[in-house]
């Protein structure tokens, strides 16, 4: 699967609709983010069983501002409607197939019950 080009008007259908969804934050303009590209487009021929979204910052601001874009590229990764990794910076090829893998790897029970404590009044102390 290639990347999905992701909109205002597409954004919560398809991530809501994915149990894993990688998002790159980039604009035309952003050196690294032309560099990190191909190794993007890469990962997303190789795990055709994820979703690889990029979203142009600069075509859809609503969206950049919403996740507090401020630096790009950005790469987001949502598993099961949680954000579980969000990080500004172009990585190398081995970089991103590790943190795919460590994706992958994460108990979702748990990352569902760490997100629930942290939203309980009181629970951060």
């Amino acid at each position: 699967m290639s990347t999905v080009e992701l909109t205002k008007d597409n954004f919560d259908e398809i991530v809501a609709g994915s149990d894993f969804v990688l998002i790159d934050f980039w604009a035309e303009w952003c050196g690294p983010c032309r560099r990190f590209a191909p190794v993007y487009e890469k990962a997303a021929a190789r795990h055709q069983d994820l979703v690889f979204g990029k979203v142009d910052t600069e075509a859809q601001p609503e969206l950049a501002a919403t996740f507090q874009i401020q630096s790009i590229p950005t790469l987001m990764i949502v598993r099961d409607d949680i954000a579980v990794y969000a990080q500004p910076g172009a990585l190398p090829e081995q970089a991103l197939e590790d943190l795919i893998s460590q994706a992958r790897a994460l108990d979702m029970d748990e990352v569902r019950a760490s997100v629930a404590q942290a939203g309980e009044p009181g629970a951060r102390g």
